[in-house]
């Protein structure tokens, strides 16, 4: 599977941004949503009242702490959690959180599997001129995960060596553009979760992952005590996704500036070690 990140970036633009799916119907949802072309929303059509007719907001996800996951009591919660539910509260609907499958995340959207994508999603040029997009909330970058006693000095230690990333990433776009790890083996993977333990069995190398989780799941005290961040490629900022022409990023917008303006999402920065974006 050596340096084919490029194909699988290039298949993925001729396909119009087939980046996440959704549960067991996603097979299903990604071909109907194929076959029937873009499902965006048209300018007489308003998404909010859409969302608002049926009562909830439906939230796509990926298992991801610190931003959605379910802790040691078995709760789930989480930043990007927390969040929704409190942005969600204010819209006058409840959430609805659905684990998807992120490399086809969009298609999902636009099939209404899904009303958006709240998962500590990069606010990427793919992203954002294929979806209504909220503006930034929080801030992220793509690091480099090894095993502790590794040898590294760069990129370019990785050339020929197995990375793993997880499918549509925003780390497997990161990777495809690096100079040095464009030239490892690169396999990817379902969720981020599962690069770290493909580096902490050894059978990959090294990871591209995002700096939030990295932080959350790696290092002492962690079950990936042995793991260590190495190097940080970039800097990025998350938001959350609408179907193109939706009106319900700005509702969200909306939300963003009240819970900013009482101190809600500070404290939930504060809670989950995140830096908000400015």
């Amino acid at each position: 599977m050596k340096r084919i990140v490029s194909a699988i970036l290039a298949g993925a633009m001729a396909l119009g941004l087939a980046a996440c799916g959704g549960s067991a119907a996603s097979t299903s949802t990604a071909a109907s949503a194929s076959a029937a072309g873009s499902t965006a929303v048209s300018q007489t059509e308003s998404d909010l009242d859409y969302i608002k007719g049926k009562g909830k907001l439906v939230i796509g996800y990926t298992v991801y702490e610190p931003m959605n996951y379910t802790d040691e009591q078995g709760n789930f919660t989480g930043f990007d959690t927390e969040l929704a539910t409190a942005v969600c509260k204010k819209l006058g609907v409840e959430p609805d959180f659905v684990e998807i499958n992120w490399d086809t995340k969009v298609v999902e959207l636009d099939a209404k599997s899904i009303d958006c994508i709240w998962n500590g999603m990069t606010l990427t040029d793919d992203i954002m001129a294929n979806t209504a997009t909220t503006k930034a909330y929080a801030k992220n970058a793509q690091v480099v995960v090894v095993k502790e006693g590794t040898d590294y000095t760069s990129t370019a230690d990785l050339a020929g060596k197995t990375v793993v990333a997880e499918a549509g990433s925003a780390g497997e776009t990161a990777i495809a553009e690096d100079a040095g790890l464009a030239q490892a083996d690169y396999i990817s993977k379902s969720v981020q979760t599962d690069c770290l333990m493909e580096v902490a069995a050894g059978t990959a190398d090294a990871a591209v992952l995002d700096l939030t989780l990295a932080n959350a799941m790696i290092g002492q005290g962690t079950d990936y005590a042995d793991l260590k961040i190495v190097d940080e490629l970039n800097a990025e900022e998350y938001g959350v996704a609408f179907r193109k022409g939706s009106d319900a990023a700005a509702a969200v917008d909306a939300a963003f500036d009240e819970l900013k303006a009482d101190g809600t999402m500070e404290a939930l920065a504060d809670k989950y070690d995140l830096a908000l974006a400015d």
